[in-house]
């Protein structure tokens, strides 16, 4: 089958390999659809996990097959798995864990010792015609979804979780600092547990509109105005939540904390420059300042659930949708060297 590798730094092929084959406890899809994903974009400019990198619950070396973020039809089921039947759409969880560390036991299996995803670091992925995961990491959607829709959840539940940590209630207020992928999925989350006012902080001209198009209260510039003092004139006191998605160190960090009413929720989503603040500026106010990483237990099934009742809308996060020969140059390379004019790539296999 054909399938998109990683053999080094921006070097993506489309390779011929062995359709992946049933085992136990599995499930195989055809794919449908699948994103590429900020994590993805770093992997291919820097790659962390190179050809001869063995995951521990992986177990396979490289080059790696790309792609955690997609969807795809359940075309062959192990003998030993139930409640998923062939031809069902699924959106994959591409996250792995141990299940024996401090973390898993906890629940808390995207913070295991021995984390890792299908598609950056083994086990297939979705940037080829079939995969074989572990059924408990296929979710089965509802009828009538469709499958550009579900390549979109993995996305969306990081965002998802991200707002569940920092506590948002309803008829709360927000800040995103980013309006990429994850920014907006955050703008959307946020509209979806019911806050009232969401403001965006982002520099590109098309992200911008997105944001004001997806239902952004207010939409700001860093480059061309004071993003604290907008905020505070707007919601005085300061915002409930703050969400850092946009990687850009310092400035990002003063605009999550200094746009915090007194004991509201900072959280760290994206990865990116290291950043130095004034922890009494935390001990003064009661901010609690958090990270938020993947997503658990309840965040998969939460976010097809709020798809379904019309609670979060993913529609319109997709910039383009091309085959797979052509995710070389006009996705990996087209993200790499130009991410401002898109949001989210999708690729069919």
């Amino acid at each position: 089958m054909r399938a998109l590798r990683l053999h080094g730094p921006r070097d993506v092929r489309l390779d011929d390999i062995p359709e992946p084959a049933l085992r136990p406890g599995t499930v195989k899809i055809r794919v449908e659809w699948a994103g590429i994903c900020g994590s993805d974009l770093h992997q291919y400019s820097h790659p962390a996990f190179p050809p001869g990198y063995v995951h521990p619950v992986l177990g396979e070396q490289g080059p790696f097959v790309l792609g955690h973020e997609f969807s795809g039809r359940v075309t062959e089921v192990a003998d030993d798995v139930d409640g998923i039947e062939a031809g069902a759409l699924v959106a994959v969880e591409p996250l792995v864990s141990d299940g024996t560390c401090p973390a898993c036991l906890r629940g808390e299996y995207n913070l295991c010792d021995s984390f890792g995803f299908i598609g950056l670091m083994g086990g297939g992925g979705g940037m080829s015609e079939y995969v074989v995961v572990p059924a408990r990491n296929a979710h089965v959607m509802p009828d009538g979804s469709s499958a550009e829709t579900a390549a979109l959840v993995e996305p969306l539940t990081v965002a998802w979780h991200a707002v569940r940590r920092s506590g948002l209630a309803d008829g709360g207020t927000a800040l995103v600092v980013g309006g990429g992928p994850i920014g907006l999925g955050l703008l959307l989350a946020a509209k979806a547990h019911g806050a009232r006012f969401v403001a965006v902080s982002e520099v590109s001209e098309a992200r911008k509109q997105l944001a004001r198009d997806l239902g952004a209260d207010l939409v700001l510039d860093p480059t061309q105005e004071d993003v604290v003092a907008r905020i505070r004139d707007e919601v005085p006191g300061g915002v409930d939540a703050s969400y850092e998605a946009s990687g850009a160190g310092k400035p990002a960090v003063d605009a999550l904390l200094g746009s915090l009413r007194k004991g509201g929720h900072a959280v760290t989503v994206a990865a990116g420059r290291p950043a130095e603040f004034d922890p009494n500026q935390l001990m003064l106010t009661e901010v609690n300042y958090t990270g938020s990483f993947g997503y658990n237990g309840p965040d998969f099934p939460a976010v097809i659930a709020a798809i379904h009742d019309g609670r979060l809308n993913p529609d319109g996060l997709v910039s383009d949708r091309i085959a797979l020969e052509d995710a070389p140059a006009k996705g990996y390379a087209e993200l790499a060297d130009n991410a401002g004019g898109h949001v989210k790539i999708l690729v069919h296999p």
